[in-house]
């Protein structure tokens, strides 16, 4: 690789991520961090909670009427109007084109044209999977003038395994994704990322949404013998948590508010955590309707350890897990008696630095443990469990008797090692702690240890009357089961509506209701509240199909217009509210990174696995672990895989609005900042990714500078350069080659 190429490559290849990335996704999250409360008073399972029965609110507010129900237009049930009848013909593609073409011919606009077909390649390609269209591609879809050519090429791409990959991500932000526990700690959540991987899955299997739902929030109620389910519900598992937090008690409440607002905001578009402290301000959600909503929850305990076997390998596992138990029986009898002294005198040591209620918890028989003991139990084990080492370190001070017996006993143990089985694989999730849950209270001002009454499961009375059908198994209390297929159910007003409203803001940059997550009378109205439940009601009836909904839309002549501004339209709709022409749209800093990549020939395109610990900048405080693999070929794979570490977001990610991901992000904050430019001149992986796009063009075009230039272009921007682009790009080149 000569001087020259390289200069090419820093000219040309670091501007093709700069130029793409002038068009991509839009405005901030307006989730608030919570704060956390005053410590608990200690011995709390040993008296009935003190009720305040002056603020007990028996009944639902007096703002939840049907009255004033009915005057919420999205608590209503959607409305399917018949696509109007254009006064024009011969622009519309489909339903949805009828619709906003209406709304433009009532405000006197004029729609744009339709963008060129190079224009149109990329901006469905960077849609629809995340990644520019390769050269030959543009070649061939360019020069197809057939008309059902688009329709091809949009079907190529939703069929592709990199169309869940772009895909996944918008959810990830929702269901608030990391590789590490966040806080202080930070440690690393070592599988989280079969989570990811089954976001991915069920995008590119195009799994209804429904059903995408119902398995986040209960898959291990509803299909307990399917890993797939079992791996959905790390949804509910991804808050953020403190490994060595003493008040567990609180940090259980501050977990349940959690998963409480993130169910909320992402699948019913509400801010419902308002509703923590006193009744909503300005929904009809009052605060006994928060808790008892939080109350399908209150059994949840976080799992680790959930095998992710296929079901007749699970089997196996177990038949011979249990042969095991029962060959070994009298021998692991006799070590718990020996070890029993041990091991209580450690957990005595181990649980002193614990409140009252965490100590009766670990002290309690597990056959009289409570519900919410053994909650607090597994929530302090890691801190609180007495291991096998810590046993054995016990025993190096033991009576020589004793400590004689104990090894003899271990031996005679592992003499039937080769009977028992290996630990499976596993993925983080959640189960419930049993068939029975923990008392639901509401609380004073939201403080997690002021009890004003008990509070039963319900669903949002804002919504629906109707009273929760919980059935419980030997295992599980199937409220998150009732709770999933209320949500999922058609019947619900705003599950359908959310979700297309999502489609729509990640396709144009702004959803028909541009508070996303906030469906609210504090969020903005819809623009077009009947194209909105135009589209919903036809996303139930395709069957929830996420990969239908999207094909109408971007085979929609709404979407296929030019980007170009009008004078004539721009006066009257400045904001371009009725959508007269294309928004653009600045790209993530994933798919900024992953356009360079592709760019210089070296992106890895392998789909799924491990996350990796991509290279960071020279100077860079980790504040905990990170390692990047020395194969080059795994440092550059797609951006999606990259470990997602809470309090260290990867640089370029940062510098482009990446979400703090200890809370839900409906919307990514856009931004233009210096930074931004500095790091896709001068960061160190871009310079590196520079020199591997230089060194394609040397490889491809040789030392012909003419010919490196118009590859640049073509890899870079999908066209030739224009003449004067050409005489620009060579007159540079000529200068630095005399620095």
């Amino acid at each position: 690789m000569n001087r020259l190429t390289f200069r090419i490559a820093a000219a040309l290849g670091v501007v093709c991520c700069s130029a793409s990335s002038i068009a991509a996704r839009a405005d901030p999250s307006a989730a608030d961090a919570q704060p956390r409360k005053s410590s608990a008073t200690a011995s709390q399972l040993q008296r009935p909670p003190a009720v305040d029965r002056r603020l007990d609110r028996t009944a639902p507010s007096s703002a939840l009427t049907s009255a004033i129900r009915d005057k919420r237009w999205a608590f209503k049930p959607p409305v399917r109007t018949a696509p109007p009848k254009a006064k024009q013909t011969g622009w519309t593609r489909n339903p949805i084109d009828a619709f906003v073409l209406a709304v433009q011919q009532a405000r006197g606009i004029r729609h744009s044209p339709p963008a060129d077909r190079l224009t149109l390649l990329r901006r469905v390609t960077f849609d629809l999977t995340g990644l520019p269209p390769r050269p030959k591609e543009v070649t061939a879809f360019v020069s197809d003038r057939s008309p059902n050519a688009y329709d091809a090429v949009v079907d190529r791409l939703l069929s592709s395994p990199h169309y869940g990959e772009r895909w996944a991500r918008h959810w990830l932000d929702l269901a608030r994704y990391a590789d590490s526990e966040g806080f202080k700690g930070d440690e690393v959540r070592p599988d989280a990322w079969r989570y990811r991987d089954y976001v991915i899955r069920s995008f590119n299997a195009d799994k209804p949404y429904d059903r995408f739902i119902r398995e986040q929030l209960a898959g291990d109620e509803i299909a307990p013998v399917d890993p797939d389910s079992r791996i959905a519900t790390a949804f509910c598992r991804h808050w953020a948590d403190e490994s060595n937090v003493r008040d567990v008690m609180l940090r259980r409440q501050d977990i349940l508010n959690d998963i409480t607002d993130t169910t909320g905001a992402s699948m019913l578009g509400l801010t419902i955590g308002c509703a923590r402290c006193h009744d909503h301000k300005y929904d009809p959600i009052s605060q006994r309707d928060y808790y008892s909503f939080q109350a399908f929850f209150a059994a949840v305990q976080p799992r680790d350890d959930l095998s992710i076997l296929p079901a007749p390998l699970e089997a196996e596992r177990l038949r011979r897990e249990q042969e095991w138990l029962a060959k070994t029986a009298t021998i692991r009898a006799a070590l718990v008696n020996l070890e029993q002294p041990y091991r209580e005198r450690l957990q005595v040591e181990k649980c002193h630095k614990f409140p009252d209620d965490v100590m009766q918890a670990a002290a309690t028989h597990p056959e009289h443990r409570t519900p919410l003991q053994w909650i607090l139990y597994r929530k302090a084990e890691a801190q609180i469990g007495v291991t096998d080492a810590d046993v054995e370190g016990e025993m190096n001070h033991a009576p020589t008797d004793v400590r004689a017996r104990w090894t003899q006993l271990r031996v005679s143990l592992a003499a039937f090692d080769s009977l028992k089985p290996a630990t499976p694989p596993c993925t983080l999730g959640i189960t419930d702690i049993g068939a029975e849950a923990p008392k639901t209270f509401l609380l004073r001002a939201g403080i997690y240890n002021q009890y004003i009454s008990e509070v039963e499961p319900g669903y949002l009375a804002a919504i629906t009357d109707r009273k929760p059908i919980i059935l419980a198994s030997k295992t599980s209390t199937g409220r998150r089961t009732a709770l999933a297929n209320w949500i999922a159910s058609a019947d619900n007003p705003l599950t359908a509506r959310v979700f297309v409203n999502r489609l729509w803001q990640h396709h144009f940059g702004r959803g028909l209701v541009s508070t996303s997550s906030d469906f609210g009378a504090s969020g903005e109205r819809p623009t077009d509240v009947k194209l909105l439940d135009w589209l919903a009601t036809e996303f139930v009836r395709r069957g929830w199909s996420v990969k239908q909904m999207q094909r109408l839309i971007v085979t929609s002549a709404t979407y296929q217009q030019s980007s170009d501004f009008t004078p004539y339209s721009g006066s009257r709709d400045p904001i371009n509210a009725s959508l007269w022409r294309f928004p653009r749209q600045r790209l993530e800093g994933e798919i900024i990174r992953d356009a360079m990549l592709a760019a210089a020939g070296t992106l890895n395109l392998e789909v799924g696995g491990p996350a990796v610990m991509a290279e960071l900048p020279s100077g860079v405080t980790t504040r905990g672990y990170w390692k990047s693999p020395a194969n080059r070929a795994a440092l550059d794979r797609r951006s999606i895989y990259v470990f997602v570490k809470r309090n260290l977001r990867y640089p370029l990610f940062e510098a482009f609005d990446f979400p703090d991901t200890h809370e839900s992000c409906a919307r990514r904050s856009v931004t233009t900042t210096a930074i931004q430019a500095l790091l896709l001149l001068n960061d160190e992986t871009t310079l590196r990714v520079a020199g591997a796009f230089a060194e394609r063009l040397a490889n491809e075009c040789g030392q012909d500078v003419e010919r490196q230039i118009a590859k640049a272009y073509m890899l870079a921007f999908g066209r030739p350069p224009r003449y004067d682009e050409a005489r620009s790009a060579v007159a540079f080149i000529q200068r630095q080659a005399t620095l």
